[in-house]
Formats: C-alpha cells, sequence, structure tokens
C-alpha cells in the first residue's frame, strides 16, 4: 500500500490550478460527505481525464456494444429493454444526472428517482428535466445509508461510475438493492472494479510506465501547465482519503458481491488498466485527432488490449439479474 508518492504532490498541484485554490481549501475539513461532494461539484470541474477523448468513448462502446457508436445505455435499450414499458430505475450516486437524462428520453420507463448527496447537481438536473418536460424523473438528496428503499419496487437499479464510491458493497448489494427490485428486476453497473483505493500491482504499475513512453513528449504536457507526465508513480491513500474518502474505498468487493447475489446476463470488460493512467491529465491533447495523435492512440489501445489478455478488466458494463423467487 502506497502512503504518499510524487503524483500526490503533482495532482495537488495540478488541481489547484485546474480549479482554482477554492477547490483545494474545499479538502480541508473533518466532514467527509463535503469533501466528497466538492469532488464532483459539475460548476467548477476542469479536468483532462481520458474520459473527455472521442476515440476512447468510441472504445468503450466498441468492446460493450460492438459498434462504435453505440453506447451502453442504447445497448442495455435495444438488448435488455425492448419491449418493456411502465419501467420504474433507481440510480444511486446519480451525479449531474446524465445518463439518466438520456434514459428519460425513452418510452420505457415510467419513474427514473436519482438519488446523489449533491444537492446543487441535482437542482440543475432538475431544470433540464422541467424544460424538456421529462415528469417522470424525481431527485432526491440523500446518502445511501439514509435513503429508504422501498421493498420490490423499482424494475432497474443501476450504477454509472458510482458504485465504487460505496462502502460495504456487498451488504448493500445483498439487502437494500436486492430488496428493492422486483422479481427479476435487474441490477445494471458501467463501473470501475479494480484495486481497492487505485492501488495497482507492481506490475501494473510497470506497465503503465511502459505506455507512456509510447506518447510523443510534446502530448505529455500536463493540463494548463509547463510539467511534462515523464512518470507515473501511483496513488497515495492519504491523499486519495483527503480528496474523496469515498473513491475506490471498497470497489474491489463490487464483482464478487455481485456475482454471489445476482445472475449474470452480460458482462462486458472495457478496460482502463492502463489508459486511464496514461491519459490521466495529458487527454485534452487528444480530443481532436491528426494522423499522428490518432497513431499515439492506436498504439495505447493496442497495448491496452495486449494487457487485457493476461489481467482481468478494471472497468466493467454488466447486466445482472435478481431470481424470480429472491425475497428477503
Amino acid at each position: 500500500m502506497r502512503i504518499l508518492t510524487l503524483d500526490d504532490i503533482l495532482d495537488t498541484y495540478s488541481k489547484i490550478v485546474q480549479r482554482g485554490y477554492g477547490f483545494f481549501l474545499s479538502k480541508f475539513t473533518l466532514n467527509k460527505d463535503s469533501r466528497a461532494i466538492s469532488a464532483f461539484d459539475k460548476s467548477s470541474e476542469q479536468t483532462s481525464n481520458w474520459w473527455i477523448i472521442p476515440a476512447v468513448n468510441e472504445r468503450w462502446n466498441r468492446m460493450v456494444s460492438g459498434d462504435p457508436l453505440t453506447d451502453h445505455k442504447q445497448h442495455l435499450i435495444k438488448n435488455f429493454l425492448k419491449e418493456e414499458r411502465g419501467l420504474r430505475l433507481l440510480s444511486l450516486g446519480s451525479g449531474a444526472c446524465e445518463h439518466e437524462l438520456e434514459l428519460a428520453n425513452y418510452p420505457h420507463f415510467a419513474e427514473i428517482t436519482c438519488v446523489d448527496i449533491n444537492q446543487a447537481n441535482l437542482d440543475r438536473a432538475k431544470v433540464i428535466a422541467t424544460k424538456e418536460n421529462k415528469n417522470q424523473m424525481k431527485f432526491v438528496c440523500s446518502n445511501v445509508e439514509d435513503y429508504s428503499f422501498p421493498d420490490h419496487y423499482f424494475d432497474l437499479v443501476i450504477f454509472n461510475d458510482s458504485l465504487h464510491h460505496f462502502k460495504n458493497v456487498e451488504h448493500l448489494l445483498a439487502h437494500p438493492i436486492k430488496n428493492c427490485l422486483k422479481p427479476k428486476g435487474k441490477l445494471v453497473i458501467h463501473e470501475y472494479v479494480g484495486p481497492k483505493r487505485l492501488q495497482y500491482p507492481k506490475h501494473q504499475l510497470k506497465a503503465i510506465n511502459k505506455a507512456i513512453q509510447l506518447i510523443d513528449k510534446p502530448y505529455r504536457k500536463r493540463y494548463k501547465t509547463n510539467i511534462t507526465k515523464n512518470h507515473y508513480y501511483g496513488s497515495g491513500v492519504l491523499r486519495m482519503i483527503v480528496a474523496d474518502p469515498s473513491e475506490c474505498v471498497d470497489s474491489n468487493n463490487i464483482l464478487p458481491g455481485i456475482h454471489k447475489n445476482f445472475k449474470t446476463l452480460e458482462e462486458k470488460k472495457y478496460g482502463g488498466n492502463i489508459l486511464m493512467s496514461v491519459l490521466k491529465d495529458i487527454s485534452h491533447h487528444f480530443v481532436t485527432l491528426d494522423d499522428k495523435k490518432k497513431a499515439v492512440l492506436d498504439s495505447l489501445f493496442k497495448f491496452e488490449d495486449d494487457y487485457l489478455k493476461e489481467n482481468p478488466s478494471d472497468f466493467i458494463f454488466g447486466v445482472y439479474e435478481k431470481s424470480e423467487s429472491d425475497t428477503l
């Protein structure tokens, strides 16, 4: 376990430059929820992470659905909910509700309940939902511990990059989540399921650093700084807890907890073991591509593909089902 690394110092400096001193000072509070909320305040977010790269999103889509233009939500609708109507959906840790607002465009859902601890993000989503007449959407500001899960009420529970922020994952899945689903109800994840607190093994760190060297030096300049990214040292536990106490707090138990309590309908890996860390703070160079940048990305994609042949994926899209006879 790494307590403090050089990347922690570089990341702290980068966050100050990218998001301002107000964001940095928000971490100096003993209130864990306040620190977690500040990490997901969309109003001040300026980052250069892998998810901003269109080619990376197309890669995810291809790995999940087989089509670079069909994302995991469209894949879910087409392959698992095509004939369904009147569905009730619960999204835990919904953040700014981008995914849920998109799902509300489909006729399949009679009710979409978004639960998150950040009231400001929910308020912004509610304004959009009202403007677009998405009256099936409900917004609840709550911790998962305080949320009142109705018994056998929802047809789907979804986690879009949020389940790794919950502690005691197996208990959450085995009790409130399973109990709030109807018989044959579905659990859907699009999620980081890798090592707890991003404590990657040595062989993964070695592979990440090898991949960094595939990138031409001009494209390794960190976002809004003059610092060149030459090496990845990994995340220290201390900074992770200070920055966001919920980050990857029990991520290594997500898949074991799901497999123990639900039937697997589909499980697709979409990597991230290499790309997430390699592209952190330098992704802005690859938002628009010329031939040279495309060649760099292609080499990184192939590198991660080769790595995944011998290692489990850190990110998974999965659809799981509650047994019809499984009640608590």
